[in-house]
């Protein structure tokens, strides 16, 4: 797992910024654009739209990140039987 977290800049509505990420999201943040064959700045500003007024971007990546994982998760997830 990775420590502190790393800032990387992204375009946001044109102009840059800079977001504070641990890089195991970092990572994931990426293959889930690569998954959906989209440029990271375009996920990006889709979930900044998304997210609203109540929550910072990082946090909105992470929650982000976390969704995609558990739908992942319950996708794959093994059907029981009985």
């Amino acid at each position: 797992m990775s420590g502190r977290p790393a800032k990387h800049s992204v375009t946001l509505k044109g102009h840059r910024t800079s977001i504070s990420l641990e890089e195991d999201f970092w990572q994931a943040l990426r293959a889930i654009a690569a998954r959906q064959d989209k440029p990271i700045n375009a996920l990006v500003a889709e979930i900044d739209v998304a997210r609203g007024t109540g929550m910072g971007l990082a946090s909105a990546i992470r929650v982000y990140v976390l969704r995609d994982l558990q739908a992942q998760i319950t996708t794959n997830a093994p059907k029981k039987t009985t």
